[in-house]
């Protein structure tokens, strides 16, 4: 069997949690099988919706810095001793094209946020004045507002939207978890069959394809359209929840891990 060289993990909900009055769960399982495989040489990249500066406040809760950070499902960055780092040229034409994609949207925006100050339960997030993404008030209220977006989309080129649960962000149809997926194995020299992939919700989607990564896996706690792709795909469906789960399919894949 070809060995992991790079491990792609969803933090919330698949690294740690889920959220239980505030405080995320942490496996040690996890922690267990993550230090092994890294001493065996494989890389590991946290594939989020977070910030870099959120992907930092999670860290405090899981003891261990991660060799890459894809941020927003779209930004990579290489941990350094100096710090974070933006890995190659990827950032640079992402924000280049997001910047074009909103100027474009401009319009669409408006008439989005319009929308849903009028007809939905949810609020706007806003970045330096922009509108960026939206948070309603439950999954059933997001459930409606995505019907309403699928709609809306094909009005500008290339918008699109990833989705967490109740928040969701607007980006560039090129850009998302698999694709950022795809650009650090392209730079690392690594193949969909020495990559792993495990996430729990829609934004992780993407990068659940075993074009991208050829050994899949979610949690317990992935929302039903995760579990159905994972299985879909021959992956694994853990029957344990967040992190617990990721290292059991870990222990699957590698029955002697230490």
């Amino acid at each position: 069997m070809t060995d992991l060289r790079l491990l792609s993990l969803d933090f919330d909900g698949t690294m740690v949690g889920p959220w239980l009055e505030g405080k995320a769960a942490v496996s040690e399982e996890l922690v267990k099988c993550l230090a092994a495989l890294r001493k065996r040489g494989a890389l590991l990249a946290i594939n989020t919706g977070r910030s870099l500066s959120l992907v930092d406040q999670g860290m405090e809760l899981f003891p261990a810095i991660p060799d890459f950070a894809l941020t927003t499902e779209r930004e990579i960055f290489r941990w350094t001793k100096e710090g974070w780092e933006p890995f190659s040229d990827w950032n640079q034409q992402c924000d280049r094209d997001h910047e074009q994609l909103f100027t474009e949207a401009a319009l669409l925006l408006a008439e989005i946020e319009t929308y849903i100050l009028n007809e939905r339960q949810a609020r706007a997030y806003r970045e330096y004045g922009r509108l960026v993404g939206l948070i309603a008030q439950n999954d059933d209220e997001m459930d409606r507002i995505v019907e309403y977006l699928r709609l809306q989309c094909s009005r500008v080129a290339n918008f699109s939207f990833q989705r967490n649960s109740i928040y969701l962000r607007f980006c560039h149809a090129v850009y998302h978890k698999g694709s950022v997926l795809k650009a650090l194995q392209t730079r690392l020299g690594i193949q969909p069959q020495e990559t792993f992939a495990a996430g729990d919700n829609f934004n992780d989607l993407p990068m659940l394809d075993p074009g991208i990564a050829q050994h899949l896996a979610c949690p317990s706690n992935s929302v039903e359209e995760v579990k159905e792709t994972v299985r879909r795909h021959g992956g694994f469906v853990a029957d344990l929840a967040g992190g617990d789960g990721i290292a059991q399919a870990l222990r699957r894949i590698y029955p002697q891990l230490a």
